[in-house]
């Protein structure tokens, strides 16, 4: 079973966030993929003080950031959701991923942003980090720019088919994304078993 990780990295109030994680979720259940939607507001993380989770790998600190590293180590690949604020991602999502190092290490990573530029910006920020996490940034990203977030955004409720213009790029995400996490796990299962 591949376990996706679709991590909601806004916690502002009245947030667009829930309507594309409800969007991709949705693609990404099928036969074999066990989807775990990780939402930010569940992992009220302190202010990251400690030494170098790299240096000390799997030793939290607190309860709450154990919690959301496990999540983090059980995942085989990600998908991003991620606002742009001030030409960046979110300032609770990098305090979350300072917490922790080797729980992303050869997983892919993929994202849908949203914003002015369909943020962009924000997602261009998280793949440097993402290499830096020994993360595999996967090329193929949504950027949902006003003309679709706009409407999507001010719809009483969540309707899919405000999205259904970006259909293509999200199957297209899906699908690499789906690719390298097999093609990364059976390397990580390679390496686990040469280290025994």
């Amino acid at each position: 079973m591949t376990r996706i990780g679709v991590i909601i990295t806004s916690t502002r109030q009245a947030r667009f966030a829930e309507r594309p994680a409800a969007w991709v979720t949705a693609r990404l259940r099928r036969e074999g993929v066990e989807v775990d939607v990780i939402d930010m507001r569940d992992h009220d993380l302190p202010s990251f003080d400690g030494p170098p989770p790299l240096y000390n790998p799997r030793v939290y600190a607190t309860p709450e950031i154990a919690a959301f590293a496990e999540r983090i180590d059980a995942a085989d690949g990600f998908v991003i959701l991620t606002a742009e604020y001030n030409h960046g991602y979110t300032a609770v999502f990098k305090n979350a991923v300072d917490h922790t190092s080797l729980e992303w290490d050869r997983k892919p990573m993929s994202y849908v942003g949203w914003g002015g530029v369909g943020g962009a910006r924000a997602i261009e920020q998280l793949r440097t980090v993402a290499v830096e996490l020994g993360a595999a940034p996967l090329r193929n990203a949504v950027h949902i720019l006003p003309d679709i977030l706009v409407p999507a955004m001010k719809a009483p409720s969540y309707d899919p088919a405000l999205l259904a213009p970006l259909d293509g790029k999200l199957n297209e995400l899906v699908s690499e994304l789906l690719w390298w996490t097999e093609a990364l796990r059976a390397g990580r299962h390679q390496i686990t078993a040469g280290a025994a």
